[in-house]
């Protein structure tokens, strides 16, 4: 599933280690932690391959667990959206998901045996102060006043803190390490702190909450893990990982870092993300333009395209920045085998072929895919009116160009040669209205009928039969390939153009009722998609999920 062999990296080379000293391969755990705080992104999806994807090659067992702490931001929406994408990309289908509120309680055990083991106390200061006092990189912190707080005072706090006796920020638990460590997460770490909130599982039942660095470790153990996947950002908080597990003496999974995914030309923060959104800069969550897993799915992309591009990046020890064109190119590959071919005018020029008879249809039969040989073919409508591309006509053309202008031949894909008379124009604005043209009726099917070389081939579709629908051409959704860079506000640097809706686009008949989510290629524009929340049967909407080529190396070359 992720694209790699057992010993293609530094990961799964360490956990081939743990195999050979002792470890057994059906006991590999791994897990995939997200907040429910938002939707899921391109650089889950890296992480969920991975974790999912190792455990299934040692034959262990991975599972989907809610890092459901803080419930000022997490709602069930969240949940059942991020277990929507973790099952639509192939992983944890007959599996119910775990949740860090399932360990409530031990994890408040466990905080009040610290206490009375001289590891926590209570600190009563403002979190304000208390930032005042944890020191410099350069300068230890100074202790707090509570720090030497009888076990018993500190307990008996912590259990009122608990009942819900205190506002919030009134108290704070914090670990007893050392306030003059040179990491400074291990200058007294919080580990509890007041959230008089109700949580989206548990309601009212808890008062006090776990911070990430308690929580995350304890639940690796609980659940068994034996190999902790983190992202390189959480490398430093590996000794307080490692020392809150030592102390207490538990099982002691193996945490180990890996550089995360950045995409270039989009964020894939959850906060700048719900900033979007929250922002009206995008339509939501599920937008196309969006790096979250909602927002690919509905693009067009597929499951298959997102695991075989998470695997084509492979595992990383420093952070970088991913080409988008690695992305669109892995649904490329596998669309341009699966998707059929179509015939869309998304910015219709009448045709009129005048020797053709006025009230006649033929039916062309048309290839539906040439790379797929089980595909088949349909057949398409041809008549005297038709509509091609407006930015297929030059009516003051160069030598070189193949395609149609006065006195210009070109082949009508599947159908015919047809020659360009006559330029009818607006006579107030000069504007193009349509062309007329004769055709040879002994080309049927694009063929020459004498061996003459015809160089230019274009799309058309029959005016009278032709659907009319929406188009949206998706562009990338920031201008700079690191948003985040530098001092500016990373709104500032969005792409005004990321979206272009066109109307009154004309498409071949075919695709007049076909259902939300079908994907096929416009010939010479591209691959699309109708959309899963807008389009309808007999009114498509469409957009545009990858270009033919390599069409973000091309922007990023002119920028």
């Amino acid at each position: 599933m992720t694209g790699q062999d057992s010993a293609s990296d530094f990961i799964r080379s360490a956990i081939t280690k743990d195999i050979e000293n002792g470890l057994a391969s059906d006991r590999v755990r791994t897990r995939f932690p997200p907040e429910p705080n938002g939707h899921l992104h391109i650089g889950h999806a890296k992480s969920i391959c991975l974790n999912f994807g190792i455990a299934e090659e040692f034959g262990g067992r991975c599972v989907l667990r809610f890092d459901d702490t803080n419930p000022i931001s997490e709602e069930e929406e969240f949940v059942e959206s991020m277990v929507n994408d973790v099952r639509w990309l192939g992983f944890a289908r007959d599996e119910d998901p775990l949740f860090a509120s399932d360990y409530f309680e031990q994890m408040y055990e466990l905080a009040v045996r610290l206490i009375r083991e001289g590891h926590a106390y209570v600190d009563s200061r403002s979190m304000e102060e208390i930032r005042e006092t944890r020191g410099t990189v350069t300068a230890p912190g100074t202790h707090s006043p509570h720090r030497d707080r009888p076990a018993e005072e500190s307990e008996d706090l912590f259990a009122r803190m608990r009942a819900g006796e205190f506002p919030d920020g009134a108290h704070l638990l914090r670990a007893k390490i050392d306030m003059a460590h040179p990491n400074m997460l291990l200058r007294d770490p919080p580990l509890y702190r007041i959230r008089n909130a109700p949580h989206h599982r548990t309601g009212d039942a808890w008062h006090v909450y776990p911070m990430y660095d308690w929580a995350h470790g304890l639940e690796d153990s609980i659940e068994g893990v034996t190999h902790s996947l983190c992202t390189l950002e959480f490398e430093v908080h590996r000794p307080l990982y490692d020392w809150f597990l030592e102390v207490l003496g538990v099982h002691h999974p193996r945490q180990i870092e890996f550089a995360r995914l950045n995409l270039a030309y989009t964020v894939t923060s959850k906060r700048k993300l719900a900033e979007l959104v929250s922002g009206g800069h995008v339509t939501g969550w599920d937008d196309p333009r969006m790096p979250t897993l909602s927002g690919l799915r509905r693009r067009g992309y597929t499951a298959s395209s997102i695991r075989n591009f998470c695997g084509e990046i492979g595992v990383a020890r420093r952070d970088s920045l991913v080409d988008m064109a690695l992305l669109e190119n892995s649904l490329r590959e596998e669309l341009n085998r699966t998707a059929p071919r179509v015939m869309a005018v998304l910015r219709p020029l009448k045709v009129v072929i005048e020797n053709y008879p006025d009230d006649q249809v033929e039916m062309l039969d048309a290839e539906n895919n040439p790379e797929d040989e089980a595909a088949g073919s349909r057949e398409i409508p041809f008549s005297r009116e038709l509509y091609v591309e407006r930015t297929d006509f030059l009516e003051d053309a160069p030598r070189k160009w193949f395609r149609l202008a006065p006195g210009k031949e070109v082949r009508l894909k599947h159908a015919y040669f047809v020659t360009c008379r006559e330029v009818v124009k607006d006579p107030n604005t000069g504007e193009v209205l349509e062309l007329r043209c004769t055709y040879d009726p002994a080309s049927r099917g694009g063929a020459s009928p004498d061996g003459r070389k015809v160089r230019g081939t274009l799309h058309w579709v029959s005016a009278a039969q032709s659907v009319e629908a929406e188009v949206r051409i998706y562009d990338r959704l920031f201008r700079e390939p690191d948003p985040t860079a530098g001092d500016a506000d990373f709104t500032e640097h969005l792409n005004e153009d990321s979206l272009q809706t066109l109307s009154g686009c004309r498409l071949e008949p075919s695709l007049g009722e076909v259902e939300p989510g079908f994907t096929c290629q416009f010939m010479r524009h591209g691959y699309f998609h109708a959309d899963p929340v807008d389009s309808r049967p007999g009114s498509p909407v469409f957009h545009r999920t990858a270009a033919l080529r390599d069409s973000w190396a091309k922007l990023s070359a002119s920028s």
